[in-house]
């Protein structure tokens, strides 16, 4: 089938603004997105640039805005979404070049919740081990691959680039559920911030984008409810 892929160009060191260029190309229904524009950069126009590295899912490294909706392009098949696709970078984050984003901002909120075990315990001598049901209570946010679908979906953090973000919440979520984990006290101070997880106006934007089908609204709720019962 015959595909026309409308895609938001920009190069700072030559464009005075953003511009939308046209590209037709012969795919199959079952290919991908990324196999669209790897056709594109290929064999029709090498400038064009955008990220992407496994190809199944797994990095989260080609994350972009596809048909208004942020995706990874190398999960969405072509006959899912038609014979137009429209492709922009994902919002809220400084274009490098054409779908290329700063993702600089978005690590630095990610490193700033400590996403890293906090245990003051002498070594072990093997594993910390940790029962079934204490593995499932974070379970879900340690799918997160950082792609920042949901951060740049969220409305909030459009508003307010200073907002930690879904995925950062995600994070701490995962560690401050962890059983094994001494941090959660010090992690869910930093998140009680004005620029945290009160900042989030439960739009479901982010659950909507998330390519690992994380409940990222539910995580938060819980971060908010330990935060509450920690004050009490």
């Amino acid at each position: 089938m015959k595909v026309t892929y409308k895609i938001l160009r920009f190069d700072p060191e030559k464009d005075k603004k953003p511009y939308f260029k046209d590209y037709d190309v012969e795919v199959e229904p079952t290919d991908r997105i990324l196999d669209g524009l790897n056709i594109i950069k290929w064999y029709q126009d090498s400038t064009l640039s955008y990220r992407r590295s496994c190809a199944h899912g797994i990095c989260g490294s080609d994350a972009m805005e596809i048909n208004g909706v942020n995706k990874l392009a190398c999960k969405v098949l072509i006959q899912n979404v038609g014979s137009h696709i429209t492709i922009k970078p994902i919002r809220g984050l400084r274009v490098i070049k054409d779908l290329i984003v700063d993702m600089e901002p978005f690590f630095e909120k990610y490193r700033s919740i400590k996403p890293y075990l906090i245990n003051d315990d002498s070594l072990p001598t093997h594993e910390r081990l940790q029962s079934v049901e204490d593995r499932e209570i974070f379970d879900d946010t340690t799918k997160c691959i950082l792609c920042a679908s949901c951060t740049s979906s969220c409305p909030s953090f459009w508003w307010n680039s200073m907002y930690l973000g879904p995925s950062a919440l995600v994070q701490a979520h995962r560690f401050i559920f962890d059983s094994r984990d001494h941090g959660a006290d010090e992690r869910l101070e930093i998140v009680n911030d004005l620029n945290g997880i009160w900042r989030c106006r439960t739009i479901f934007n982010c659950v909507d984008a998330c390519p690992r089908e994380i409940k990222i609204t539910k995580a938060i709720e819980e971060l908010k409810r330990a935060l509450l019962h920690k004050h009490l």
